[in-house]
């Protein structure tokens, strides 16, 4: 019999994680689908199809086998997982898809499986627009008989392709996750340090971004656009929101300093997301930065 799956948590990597369940997981069953705003689930579930609405955790655990979640920080991540378990979870697998701190993976895999059932951790790589394409890159760790049902979720549904930790601690999972996505805010700082110089200089932010489409395709070309266009401030809603920017800048420069290293270019990055907090609020993004170097230099925040 095919397992009933349910989704808790519809940020902005959810709502394509769900569609893509639904669309090319082959569910035999509605995908259960619990959000602490339920009225996020209901218009959700109405545009996606094949799902129902569950308006409690407890309720939506009880009635599945696998139940995959993806929240904002560790706390968040901790505080769903003492609530799932307050259901009987035997034989169960919960898969979290969060950014957390592997230490938060260890703690949860340890309280999942002292209440019999299995855990995978599941990060994902790759921006929103990529997990409503199904395009994202899953790394998957956990004991090897349960990242074997986890997988057909994964690679042809929610991504395109799989790291495959199957057997290792689930930790390994999030260590790359964490150490990975300081490329991503390494990135946009270097770009936006590149955009404001070429401004400064009068070579002009359209002629360094044909060299940028040409030498750098893909998140390089993309998050240029954000910068050039004013993406990075006008959204009422952040891509990568400036505080999970922070929480994962946190959490890399804590994993190195433990192992007795540091990430000076991670440190210099989050000095500048500071500024994007104070400047933007809540609805800072880590494109931002740009406007936080802007600043810096003697120029508006805003570029338009």
């Amino acid at each position: 019999m095919a397992p009933q799956l349910a989704w808790f948590g519809l940020g902005n990597m959810g709502r394509g994680m769900c569609k893509n369940l639904v669309e090319k997981g082959n569910l035999s069953n509605p995908l259960i689908i619990y959000n602490r705003t339920t009225k996020r689930a209901e218009e959700l579930s109405e545009k996606i199809g094949n799902s129902t609405v569950s308006t409690s955790i407890r309720d939506a655990v009880s009635k599945a086998d696998i139940i995959l979640y993806c929240v904002g920080d560790d706390a968040a991540v901790l505080t769903m997982v003492e609530e799932m378990l307050k259901t009987d979870v035997k034989g169960k697998v919960l898969v979290d898809c969060s950014t957390v701190h592997p230490d938060t993976t260890s703690k949860e895999a340890k309280m999942i499986e002292e209440k019999g059932a299995s855990f995978v951790a599941c990060p994902v790589f790759g921006a929103p627009a990529m997990a409503d394409s199904g395009q994202l890159v899953c790394v998957l760790a956990g004991k090897a008989d349960a990242v074997e049902k986890v997988k057909p979720y994964c690679k042809g549904v929610m991504g395109r392709e799989n790291i495959d930790f199957s057997g290792q601690e689930p930790r390994k999972a999030t260590l790359l996750k964490v150490i990975g996505n300081t490329f991503v805010v390494n990135m946009v700082e270097a770009l936006s340090e590149g955009h404001v110089v070429a401004e400064k200089t009068g070579l002009g932010v359209d002629e360094l971004h044909k060299l940028i489409e040409m030498m750098f395709p893909g998140p390089y070309t993309a998050y240029s656009n954000r910068l050039r266009s004013g993406d990075y401030y006008k959204r009422e809603e952040p891509l990568f929101a400036v505080d999970l920017a922070r929480k994962d800048a946190r959490h890399a420069m804590d994993l190195a300093k433990s192992a007795g290293c540091q990430m000076k270019n991670v440190e210099l990055a989050d000095s500048y997301l500071k500024v994007v907090k104070e400047t933007q609020g809540a609805k800072g993004d880590i494109a931002g930065i740009y406007g936080a170097k802007r600043l810096e230099s003697g120029l508006k925040f805003e570029n338009q």
